[in-house]
């Protein structure tokens, strides 16, 4: 079992930049591939980006292609996400998971971190 803790949510205006952080504890973060999905009011969970067990392999959603990177940090245990060019319709609570298959569907991840907001102001 793993267990997951995002950081680097906030407030920024339309045209900026957060990095999101996710520090996994517990069991090898290494054996998981890790993605980030977002979740806006009213609306369902929907994948943003993921990344496979040894950084080799990257995926994104459409909508933040050349705008988002997602990359992992073996030595401190953590996945990190950033966001450039940030739009309105960016704004949603960010969650990372993992688990041991990478993934664009939310539902074949087993381990969730509580969220961090992002609200990106026009």
């Amino acid at each position: 079992q793993v267990q997951l803790v995002e950081s680097g949510g906030g407030l920024v205006q339309a045209g900026g930049s957060l990095r999101l952080s996710c520090a996994a504890s517990g069991r090898s973060f290494s054996r998981y591939d890790m993605g980030w999905f977002r979740q806006a009011p009213g609306k369902e969970r929907e994948f943003v980006a993921a990344i496979n067990r040894s950084g080799g392999s990257t995926y994104y959603a459409d909508f933040v292609k050349a705008r988002f990177t997602i990359s992992r940090d073996a030595a401190k245990n953590t996945v990190y996400l950033q966001m450039t060019s940030l739009k309105p319709e960016d704004t949603a609570v960010y969650y990372c998971a993992a688990d041991s298959y990478v993934d664009t569907t939310a539902k074949k991840y087993n381990y969730w971190g509580q969220g961090t907001q992002v609200t990106v102001s026009s």
